[in-house]
């Protein structure tokens, strides 16, 4: 497993070394990205302070382009491409916001595009993919392999493989998210105690946790996850690679990686601290208090982290917490079953 190299703290500040992915490579991105990317503001409202009982500030990435974080790592990966393969095309696995991040991406560079998703991906999710000019391929998730599938298409036309967690360059377009919010919460003259991000495979927790510890070294991350797919904190409490058991059955379809990606995974053993997991229950509320009192659409998988605090599955008291409202993709069924409730 390739690691991130540590080097020894000599100032207040720490001195992280990534031998994969390095502060350079996220400032990179995001000067790669800029002018293609939305910078997102970072928000703070009444209901939500009176709710948690404290300062909170959300970075709504629901209003990035394509409706997700993703599209950050994917144009980064994208515009890496070297011109003479990029004929061939680019291939991705996704049950949603990477296929519309890389099809968004490929559509703006010129790439052709072609995204493995779940037959029982939402619809919105399938559409908007195939809105943005990408074929679209798919597949059972509970009985057949996603990343085999991809492997027969890249190797038929010759296609790029953009992982949708486990790339370098993914990694660091994701982690422009955590730049930003250090960058804003300086702007505002705010410090972060804690700092939360819905987690998947772990390419934008680890980017956020790798900016952060160069931007906000005293801020702790964390982890969020749905419960029965907490791969990632029982991972980190492990300090070795552990699977969920069920491949389906939670609400946040964005969050059901197998298992962590190993590149995330040497960052955050690293860098973060423990890790929360929250109810379908819990994630339904908080997207009916994101649509109801602060006026924002989110799905699911993207509300993960507003539910951990919501629920208060982290203690918050007195502390200045900042957390990434990951995605808006969401089907009208959902939401109306998030407000009906």
């Amino acid at each position: 497993m390739t690691g991130v190299e540590i080097q020894p703290d000599q100032s207040e500040a720490k001195a992280y070394s990534g031998k994969v992915v390095s502060i350079e490579d996220i400032e990179a991105a995001a000067s790669r990205i800029q002018g293609e990317a939305v910078v997102t503001p970072l928000l703070r409202h009444p209901a939500l302070d009176e709710r948690a009982g404290t300062q909170v500030f959300i970075k709504p990435e629901c209003l990035q382009r394509s409706g997700s974080f993703k599209f950050r790592g994917a144009f980064n990966c994208l515009s890496q491409i070297a011109d003479p393969v990029r004929p061939n095309g680019v291939v991705a696995c996704s049950s949603g916001n990477h296929a519309q991040g890389v099809a968004a991406s490929a559509q703006l560079l010129g790439i052709p595009a072609t995204i493995v998703m779940p037959a029982d991906a939402p619809v919105i999710k399938l559409e908007r993919t195939r809105a943005f000019g990408a074929k679209v391929v798919t597949y059972d998730r509970e009985n057949e392999d996603r990343e085999a599938i991809a492997a027969r298409l890249c190797a038929e036309t010759g296609a790029t493989f953009v992982h949708p967690f486990n790339d370098p360059a993914v990694i660091a377009g994701q982690g422009t998210v955590g730049l930003e919010m250090a960058r804003q919460a300086e702007e505002l003259g705010v410090q972060f105690d804690d700092v939360l991000a819905c987690t998947g495979g772990g390419g934008l927790s680890s980017g956020i946790a790798l900016a952060l510890a160069f931007k906000s070294p005293s801020t702790r991350f964390h982890t969020v996850e749905p419960e029965l797919f907490d791969d990632y904190k029982r991972s980190l409490e492990a300090g070795a690679l552990l699977s969920n058991a069920a491949k389906s059955g939670s609400i946040c379809d964005a969050l059901l990686s197998e298992t962590p990606g190993e590149i995330g995974f040497s960052i955050l053993r690293q860098l973060a601290a423990e890790g929360v997991t929250v109810s379908d229950e819990e994630v339904l509320n908080a997207v009916a208090f994101a649509f109801t009192e602060l006026k924002l659409v989110v799905e699911p998988g993207g509300a993960a982290a507003l539910a951990a605090v919501l629920s208060g599955k982290l203690p918050v008291k007195n502390k200045t917490i900042g957390l990434v409202l990951t995605g808006g993709n969401i089907d009208p069924q959902m939401l109306q079953k998030a407000l009906g409730r």
